[in-house]
């Protein structure tokens, strides 16, 4: 097993090379680079500075009177230099590389500091949203999987996987602003909070106020980042746990005698969680950084999803594959441990000798 565990963790090297190298050259292909974002920021200020007479803004008055005339061939290519696009391209990626192997990620072109601290930051936002809502989507999805494979047929199990389907086709934002118009003072009851993870006055509560003001602030977006993921995983352990029972080796333990119980979670259990397992990996990089944009917006919360999209807006080149360096590298680390659970759960599945 360490041998295959090895092999991975070495076909992780070429894998993010080639993840990275296509989002480079695409995003280098995509118009209105950091330069020109630079550019039409001075020349805003500098119409602004010229019209209202101010010369202590962040350019001088000679510089403003220049910016309505057009931008200074010079002080362009300083642009250029100071983002590195002085250099060849293919001299920007192998420095970009060989940068990351170090988890050096630069600095930020428009924020003022480095993309790591920036990550760091943002970091404890999504993984408050990714860990409740995956914790929440199990707690639930399994045990109603579940019973719904032993009442298969039933009421129950029409009813649920209706309210089940109407809730994966209910898009995430819209049952986010649903929320907030019925709970958060929209225009019904003022129950929870709109904006933020946590109070003002957080940092002066006891540490029994600050665990209930974080659980008041995260309900809500965990409750609507996690609407779209109960039907797949639902359905998914439903349907394998109906897979299982109907084999001959439950049949054989139900002729002996064995319980229900003895024989859904004795027997049935281990075989039909290897299916479930298989998904947690895409389940989480889902819910923990592709899912939480738009909610990030609506609450107004500052995580690694916002990130990524204010880095796309402003082509903060080096936010943008710092964060897809961080995401690719999680996914992949995260399916490595996918495979490496799968073991645990079952001995008689063996990776390394399926290779060879």
């Amino acid at each position: 097993m360490a041998r295959y565990i090895v092999i991975r963790l070495l076909l992780m090297i070429p894998t993010l090379i080639a993840v990275l190298l296509l989002n480079f050259l695409i995003v280098q292909a995509a118009p209105g680079g950091p330069v020109e974002q630079m550019l039409s920021r001075i020349e805003g200020v500098s119409a602004g500075a010229t019209l209202g007479g101010n010369s202590d803004g962040i350019v001088a008055s000679g510089e403003a009177q220049r910016g309505t005339r057009g931008i200074d061939q010079a002080y362009v290519e300083q642009l250029e230099q100071q983002f590195g696009f002085d250099q060849p391209l293919w001299q920007r990626f192998m420095l970009m590389v060989g940068n990351y192997a170090r988890f050096d990620f630069g600095d930020s072109f428009f924020r003022g500091g480095s993309v790591t601290e920036l990550i760091v930051e943002r970091l404890p936002v999504s993984i408050s949203l990714g860990l409740w809502s995956t914790l929440l989507v199990y707690l639930i999805s399994l045990p109603l999987g579940i019973f719904k494979a032993v009442r298969h047929g039933s009421r129950f199990d029409i009813w649920s996987s209706a309210l089940v389907v109407v809730g994966y086709a209910v898009p995430g934002f819209l049952f986010a602003l649903l929320l907030i118009v019925v709970f958060a003072g929209g225009s019904y009851l003022d129950w929870f909070p709109l904006r933020g993870l946590v109070s003002p006055d957080f940092d002066a509560l006891s540490p029994l106020g600050k665990v209930g003001d974080y659980f008041w602030h995260i309900t809500l977006p965990v409750l609507a980042l996690s609407i779209g993921s109960f039907a797949t995983l639902t359905f998914l352990t439903k349907n394998s746990f109906l897979d299982e029972i109907h084999k001959q080796y439950v049949l054989t333990a139900r002729a002996k005698g064995a319980s229900e119980r003895r024989q859904l979670y004795g027997h049935v259990f281990r075989n039909a969680m290897l299916i479930v397992i298989a998904g947690l990996p895409s389940a989480l990089i889902g819910i923990f950084f592709t899912g939480a944009l738009l909610i990030e917006v609506l609450f107004s919360l500052d995580g690694l999803g916002l990130l990524g999209y204010e880095a796309v807006l402003q082509r903060d080149y080096p936010v943008i594959f710092g964060t897809l360096f961080l995401f690719t590298l999680i996914g992949l680390v995260l399916k490595l441990i996918s495979d490496l659970t799968y073991v645990a759960i079952d001995p008689r599945i063996d990776f390394e000798r399926r290779e060879s």
